[in-house]
């Protein structure tokens, strides 16, 4: 008996059910999205302590200015009152000679107070612009890491094979891909991005791909911080590294 074409099975019929894993990635998201939120709060707490020890330190800066600057002219004040005892004592000749001489003796020892005071002051201002550029610094860190948390990342990460891994380092993250190689889905391939700087660096990539191309999407994301442009363009490469 032959058997009609509506009869026969379906070459889909024949196909095995795969499950992604959909909820389970899910699951891992929604852990790595409260650890994250835990992170940005650490680091807003630590920036709100580090400026509010900053304006301690400003004003204690501000206070020993005034102070120092008040025995600036205490002793000036003191330096008037002598020279009008020399003016008075001009007939006592070796008083006046005396007085001249703890005069300049005093002087001395303002012109060395004020230099010490001039270095003082500079290495203050050296520490207050260093705490500030590593404020800034830290903030332009914190602004970079607040962009995982936009839409293009979730859509790479669930729907695109992507992780986003901590390495036990700080300013520094492991992006894994998998479904990148049609003959191994499961095979995972990642490179480790380094946010220390401005300008980002790529450390090490697994498989090894083609160093130039590397270094001109890099070149793209530090130009335009396009992160998922970046993303785009990594996967890209392995895929390609793995055909």
């Amino acid at each position: 008996m032959r058997t009609s074409l509506h009869d026969a099975p379906s070459m889909a019929d024949q196909l095995p059910s795969i499950n992604f894993g959909f909820d389970d990635l899910r699951s891992r998201m929604n852990q790595f999205t409260q650890r994250f939120d835990e992170f940005i709060e650490k680091g807003r707490k630590r920036v709100l302590e580090e400026r509010n020890q900053f304006r301690m330190n400003v004003a204690e800066i501000q206070e020993d200015q005034r102070m120092k600057k008040r025995d600036i002219e205490i002793l000036t004040l003191q330096q008037q009152q002598h020279s009008q005892t020399l003016a008075k004592e001009s007939l006592e000749t070796s008083e006046m000679h005396a007085s001249i001489s703890t005069l300049t003796a005093q002087r001395d020892s303002l012109l060395t107070h004020r230099d010490a005071l001039k270095s003082q002051i500079a290495e203050v201002q050296k520490a207050i612009a260093a705490r500030r550029e590593a404020q800034l610094k830290h903030r332009r860190y914190l602004d970079g890491q607040s962009r995982y948390n936009e839409p293009e990342l979730e859509f790479w990460e669930n729907y695109l094979g992507l992780r986003i891994e901590g390495i036990g380092k700080e300013d520094r993250l492991k992006f894994v891909y998998t479904n990148v190689c049609e003959r191994e889905w499961e095979r995972e391939a990642w490179f480790e991005l380094d946010t220390s700087d401005r300008d980002y660096k790529v450390l090490e990539v697994r498989p090894k791909v083609d160093r130039e191309e590397v270094d001109r999407v890099l070149e793209r994301l530090n130009e335009s911080r396009d992160l998922a442009a970046f993303l785009k363009g990594m996967r890209e490469l392995f895929v390609e590294a793995m055909k």
